[in-house]
């Protein structure tokens, strides 16, 4: 999952995860690892960019707003995001944005 993410003729919608990680981060790559697996396999993802340097960005594209929440309430889904909650993240934001257009060569 290196890259530009291959999405498809708008509309669809973009998941931007914005974090800070703290300090000691016993498991993240792991975590973070699989959750990038798991949500390939999950209907509706089309695709996903991710960058980390003090700033962390993962924007996951999906086809529609019903396909992010089913994500949202996955299982291990939801064990990693309290995870980050009570272990990674010093801070972090989630901003759900419907993309109507995409061009680039």
């Amino acid at each position: 999952m290196n890259g530009i993410a291959e999405t498809p003729k708008p509309p669809y919608y973009a998941v931007v995860f914005t974090s800070i990680l703290r300090e000691g981060e016993d498991g993240y790559a792991e975590m973070a690892n699989r959750m990038m697996e798991l949500a390939a396999q999950q209907p509706g993802f089309l695709g996903v960019e991710s960058v980390r340097q003090d700033v962390g960005i993962t924007v996951s594209y999906w086809s529609a707003p019903e396909a992010i929440s089913q994500w949202k309430q996955h299982a291990e889904h939801l064990v990693a995001q309290e995870y980050g909650r009570s272990r990674w993240y010093a801070d972090f934001r989630i901003r759900i944005c419907k993309v109507e257009r995409d061009y680039g060569f």
